[in-house]
């Protein structure tokens, strides 16, 4: 389980220091290469629900090896990739296959608790977020290790043996279908999955090339999504389940905020590494491990914080110092010296150890316990919404190439973003509540 866990995680955080090598290599600007990370994004916002319906329906382990081996076809074909089309349509793949892993844990978990009579068997669950934070600290430098080495091909090479030993130990150790209790009778919401598929493609193709002449993109996602949100309501067995939001605006706006939060979490992450290469001339493994920090600052939060279930707090300090880390991205330029570097992606770290537990803590007491589960994957889509509108932005302000200016852009957007989660943070009177112990 934790294996097939970080294979998302790692092909996200080491991209960051290979879009301006990719760049490079096939002649195009970052505003092309930031479909690398939209294709990502895309396919697991739409893949993961639909994978986790059908674990429920055929259990974990088939779809566990095939999503497992796709990620080891998507590997083998980015590193033969003769041009961006090619790699985008292995991101797509790459997508999918690494949205088999959470749901495929997360029903082994609940089926082990079923049999054990156990909340959290083993503590896995605390396992599986520190495996992946862990991973998120280190996939830029290893990526950059793997470029400087032999090429960005590597950093897709690496999913081929990572593919192999999840085969092998999901052959071995997870349990057949006959084992589990499984509901094959549930449908799968074929029209729904349809409609949000087409809503995000038809927004994200606008978003990354914006104009009048591609406004009937924006017809079609409102389109798209009227006929989906009206379809989702109605049915039974929705693809998402948006009843959940049902005379529910607490947990709306907890949504909100994840959204907003991630939006600048990953446009940090992969604007300000395509400027550290670009525009500051730092090699990819320079501009990975000058991200460490940033990780790094976002586990020392967590371990400090993760205790403490009050929420309030730790999202009305994550967006000032998110506000803070934006506005210092104003002052950076060609010769920016390095402390100044290190200093803002430490800065930026402490936000992502604060608001994403926050917001997690925040749902778990806002989310009808009947729709917990709806609640939660509800909760990862719109953090999926905000890494593409991230990629979008990086698009928009580095479409003739990840120049200071554009990076400049990019952090008032930035900053404008991060000023609406803490308006929307402070508005909110229900998180006082959150978290405090109840008199008696």
């Amino acid at each position: 389980m934790v294996l097939g866990s970080i294979l998302n995680p790692i092909n996200s955080s080491m991209l960051a220091v290979a879009l301006i090598p990719i760049g490079a290599a096939f002649g195009v600007p970052p505003s092309r290469t930031a479909w690398l990370v939209t294709a990502l994004y895309l396919a697991t916002a739409v893949g993961q629900p639909v994978i986790g319906r059908l674990v429920d329906m055929y259990g974990p382990r088939l779809l566990y090896l095939m999503g497992t081996a796709l990620v080891g076809v998507a590997g083998g074909m980015a590193v033969f990739a003769p041009d961006l089309s090619w790699l985008i349509v292995s991101r797509v793949l790459l997508g999918i296959g690494t949205s088999a892993a959470y749901p495929a844990s997360m029903f082994l978990l609940r089926s082990e608790s079923e049999r054990t009579g156990l909340r959290n068997p083993s503590g896995i669950l605390a396992l599986l977020s520190v495996s992946n934070q862990v991973i998120s600290v280190v996939g830029p430098t290893v990526g950059g290790v793997l470029i400087e080495t032999g090429g960005w091909h590597l950093i897709f090479s690496i999913n081929v043996p990572l593919s192999l030993a999840c085969l092998v130990l999901g052959a071995l150790r997870l349990p057949r279908r006959s084992q589990l209790r499984t509901d094959p009778a549930r449908g799968v919401d074929v029209l729904g999955m349809v409609a949000f598929a087409g809503m995000l493609t038809a927004f994200m193709l606008f978003l990354m090339g914006p104009g009048v002449e591609h406004a009937y993109l924006v017809g079609i996602a409102v389109v798209a999504g009227a006929g989906f949100v009206w379809w989702e309501w109605r049915n039974a067995e929705p693809f998402i389940d948006l009843r959940v939001l049902r005379g529910n605006a607490r947990l709306l706006a907890t949504y909100v905020r994840q959204l907003l939060a991630f939006t600048t979490s990953y446009a940090f992450l992969y604007g300000f590494t395509q400027w550290l290469q670009e525009s500051r001339g730092l090699s990819a493994y320079q501009a990975g491990l000058l991200l460490l920090p940033m990780s790094g600052a976002a586990i020392v939060v967590t371990a400090l914080t993760g205790r403490r279930a009050v929420v309030r707090g730790k999202l009305v300090v994550g967006a000032l110092v998110q506000i803070a880390g934006c506005a210092a991205l104003l002052t950076l330029g060609p010769s920016s010296p390095v402390w100044s570097l290190v200093v803002i992606a430490a800065v930026v770290g402490v936000p992502q150890g604060l608001i994403g537990l926050a917001n997690q803590n925040a749902l778990y007491a806002q989310a009808d316990l009947d729709r917990m589960g709806s609640s939660a994957g509800l909760l990862r889509t719109f953090m999926y919404i905000g890494a593409l509108l991230a990629a979008a932005a990086n698009a928009a302000f580095y479409r003739h190439g990840a120049t200071t200016s554009g990076l400049h852009g990019l952090s008032v957007l930035l900053l404008a973003v991060a000023v609406l989660l803490l308006l929307t943070t402070l508005a909110d009177r229900s998180l006082r509540r959150v978290g405090r112990a109840v008199p008696r």
